[in-house]
């Protein structure tokens, strides 16, 4: 018994020495600040900086708060060091996520980074209307974290690395969006690059390295990563001091062009507007501001990426430096330049606006982007991504229409000098949406009047031949002129008002929202397309194509090349119309508008003239003749050549698909064609337009003219080698008919119009008597299954006779408002 006493007595020493172990240890005082800072590396600027590399630990320290517990405000963004290489994913090296005003707030022992909410506020109101408007409206709270020590003068250090290994950047939603799996956080192998941390005057600079566990990788992750079940990316973020109040935000015009910002101002007066938009552009002050040209403080300055190779590079550098020519219109001397990136310079780091050379597993869309103060406007750094294939993309056309043995000749149809001419296109047309300014959609039909439109070369016949020597314009043209002088010049809103009013008398603005969809109404926004007269350019392509088409072979490869590749080349040879198909589509049921504002006169939308409209609409025609869609015999056994070994994804994605096993189909490329013209004229918006178009002036081109015009020349009798390449138009407008009315586009009015059209024509096809037993069979066939709905639900549904198109613009997202 006393030995179990004193057993108890032993253990119950030992329980309480230890509670008051664990008691001190609890109420033990934090390290200091100086012994927290004793073994780390300082880095002054923005903010304090303390980095251990060992211990691959990054604090930052943070000034005392406020009375409202915010200790600093900043703009931040995130960048990727590291992307994907797939135009399908969108996430691309230097890639810019979004911008935020980022408060760091102290709130008891802890330190909350918040996101606010500038877009709503009541910048006139009392400090009571203030705090309303941004109560209202709700703010993101993205991390929270200890204070790890605190300074004599209050100032606290934290950890910044939970802030830095979220996915800020939105990857793993993007990844899903994008079918290539479902991703999770490592924590093991997330972690903080102290190496990369770099501390400036105006901005920090900080990494992480980002690893994920991937759960059903699709196909481009399965492709490209060499362990697709873990993905790692390098994450920038940025923290860039705040804008001086100096800058003066400009009131967004719609008939300039510039891009904007919304922000709605519940302290605006009852007879103002409480949501404007401001317009998006950089700061330039005058050295002298009462001169009407002047010197400026700080130039803008764009550098292209080292990565880039020469001759690209300096063709970078060429086009990019077109907009000082703008610059210097507006009043501004030696106000914007372009230089190469220095060497060893950091091409994230927010101090520098950069034109980055990104390489992908294929080809897609270039970006002009900005980091934009969302209070003001204020651009703080412009980012441009150029895909590096391109330049190849163009290449391979160019040697399809003139052949590849004129490259490196260093003549005007020499297909190196064209793209070289292409790209310094390219680099203008993306700096121009780093400097705040959208696309102009129209400056092709008016004698190329701005490089914010997406260019085709104007190739000339001569003697038989294509000639490329004023392929693209060189320098600014009218539009970005107007642009940059109503988007920075010194100027008053009276002034500016004249200016917009002025320019838009003189010039067409078409951007994104009126321009890419088929259906659009619009009819002078288009993309790739050319000319004041689209039928007239439509059928000097037309001439330009068949020229191409008559001697493309082996010509059009480089030596040594397989002869496979020749399936590839001939895609954007054959479909070289297309894009102005769709413009000339767009004056079938189209419109004359502009963005205009009350006063200015051109407040009401006018449609295309009737004998315009008649003239696209045979043009169109035109294009599904099966003369204009045969293939020479010679090129088909060409055509035939196969290819051993892996496949090459740029190649297998962009050549037609087939039915013939592994030989080349000419019906197929036939029907894709057709696909094009057939697509665009029966867009269900044009198709209801063409009807409300026929009450309001009987005139006026009407849907069943129309759909006549279509049939009559469509199933016109074709014989011999045409016969089939008709047989398969035949069928594919029949189906776009037909597939028309299972959609939810179309009008009462407009679907009975189709439907009794194509009664009529199924009646006419099943009672055929062509003297060619193949056409006979087919007209009958087709005839029965269009009056026949539930073997046509099932055709249509199953897409037995779907024949995909190969992409034309760059691969990767259909919508794309500030890239090319």
């Amino acid at each position: 018994m006393a030995l179990n006493i004193g057993r108890t007595a032993t253990a119950i020493a030992l329980v309480l020495a230890l509670g008051c172990g664990t008691a001190m240890a609890q109420t033990a005082s934090p390290p200091s600040y100086a012994d927290t800072i004793a073994s780390m590396a300082r880095q002054d600027g923005l903010l304090p900086m303390f980095v251990d590399q060992a211990a691959g630990k990054v604090l930052i320290q943070l000034p005392p708060p406020a009375s409202d517990g915010v200790m600093t405000r900043v703009i931040h963004h995130t960048a990727l060091r590291t992307g994907v290489g797939s135009a399908v994913t969108g996430l691309d090296r230097a890639q810019i996520g979004s911008t935020n005003i980022l408060a760091f707030r102290r709130i008891g022992k802890r330190v909350v980074a918040e996101f606010e909410n500038p877009r709503y506020r009541a910048l006139a109101g009392s400090i009571e209307e203030q705090a309303a408007a941004r109560d209202a409206f709700v703010g993101s709270t993205v991390w929270a974290g200890d204070v790890v020590a605190t300074a004599p003068d209050g100032s606290v250090l934290v950890d910044i690395a939970g802030f830095l290994t979220r996915d800020a950047h939105g990857i793993v939603e993007t990844l899903r969006r994008a079918g290539q799996g479902t991703l999770r956080p490592v924590a093991d192998l997330t972690l903080v690059d102290p190496a990369a941390a770099r501390s400036f005057p105006d901005n920090l600079e900080l990494e992480a390295r980002l690893t994920f566990a991937v759960e059903g990788p699709g196909p481009v992750l399965n492709q490209i990563a060499p362990d697709s079940r873990l993905v790692s990316f390098d994450v920038r973020h940025s923290f860039i001091r705040l804008p001086d109040a100096g800058y003066q935000p400009r009131r967004f015009d719609p008939r300039t062009g510039a891009i904007s910002t919304v922000v709605t101002d519940f302290s605006a007066a009852l007879d103002a507007p409480m949501v404007t938009r401001l317009a998006n552009r950089f700061r330039l002050v005058k050295t002298d501001p009462t001169a009407g040209r002047s010197t400026v403080v700080e130039p803008i300055v764009f550098y292209v990426d080292r990565a880039a190779p020469e001759p690209i590079r300096t063709a970078l550098v060429e086009g990019a430096q077109w907009w000082a020519q703008a610059f210097d219109k507006a009043g501004y001397i030696d106000a914007y330049r372009v230089e190469v990136l220095p060497e060893g310079v950091d091409p994230l780091d927010a101090r520098y606006n950069v034109i980055n050379w990104v390489n992908r597993a294929t080809r897609s869309w270039s970006y002009g982007q900005s980091v934009v103060d969302p209070r003001t406007g204020e651009i703080v750094k412009g980012s441009v991504l150029l895909g590096s294939l391109r330049i190849r993309q163009d290449m391979l056309i160019f040697e399809g229409l003139v052949g590849a043995d004129q490259t490196g000749t260093g003549g005007p149809n020499d297909p190196q000098e064209v793209a070289l001419a292409r790209i310094r296109q390219l680099s203008a047309h993306e700096v121009g949406h780093a400097i705040g300014l959208l696309h102009n959609f129209a400056a092709s039909t008016q004698d190329r009047a701005s490089v914010m439109d997406y260019p085709v070369p104007q190739i000339a016949i001569r003697e038989g031949g294509l000639a490329f020597e004023d392929a693209y314009a060189v320098g600014m043209g009218a539009w970005d002129d107007f642009a940059i002088d109503w988007l920075y010049a010194d100027a008053d809103q009276a002034t500016l008002d004249a200016k917009a009013e002025a320019g838009a008398q003189q010039l067409r603005f078409v951007s994104d929202g009126d321009a890419r969809v088929g259906g659009d109404a619009q009819a002078w926004g288009s993309l790739w397309d050319n000319g004041a007269d689209p039928v007239a350019e439509l059928d000097h392509l037309t001439q330009v194509r068949r020229i191409a088409l008559d001697r493309f072979g082996l010509a059009a490869l480089p030596d040594g090349s397989a002869v496979n590749d020749l399936r590839r080349r001939l895609v954007p040879i054959y479909l070289y119309h297309r894009y102005q198909v769709d413009a000339v589509a767009k004056l079938v049921g189209g419109l004359d508008y502009g963005y205009p504002v009350k006063g200015d006169g051109r407040e009401t939308a006018t449609p295309v003239p009737a004998v315009t409209q008649r003239a696209a609409l045979a043009g169109l025609v035109a294009t599904l003749r099966p003369e204009a869609l045969d293939l020479p015999e010679p090129l088909l056994g060409l055509l035939a050549a196969q290819q051993s070994g892996d496949g090459d994804p740029q190649h297998d994605i962009e050549v037609f698909a087939g039915r013939q096993g592994q030989v080349f189909d000419p019906g197929s490329a036939v029907e894709a064609a057709a696909d094009i013209t057939l697509t665009a004229l029966f867009a269900p918006q044009r198709i209801n337009r063409l009807v409300d178009a026929g009450r309001r002036d009987p005139a006026a081109l009407g849907l069943g003219e129309t759909l006549d015009a279509v049939t009559s020349a469509v199933f016109a009798p074709a014989t011999g080698r045409l016969a089939e390449p008709a047989r398969r138009v035949q069928a594919r407008t029949a189906l776009t008919l037909a597939g028309l009315l299972r959609g939810n586009g179309l009008s009462g009015t407009s679907a009975a119009v189709i439907d009794g059209r194509l009664q009529a024509l199924s009646a006419r096809l099943k009672a055929s008597t062509a003297a060619d037993a193949v056409q006979r069979a087919h007209d009958r066939w087709l005839g029965a299954v269009l009056t026949d709905r539930e073997r046509l639900d099932q055709l249509l549904t199953a897409d037995r006779f779907e024949t995909p198109t190969p992409p034309g613009s760059p691969i990767g997202a259909e919508a794309c408002w500030h890239c090319e």
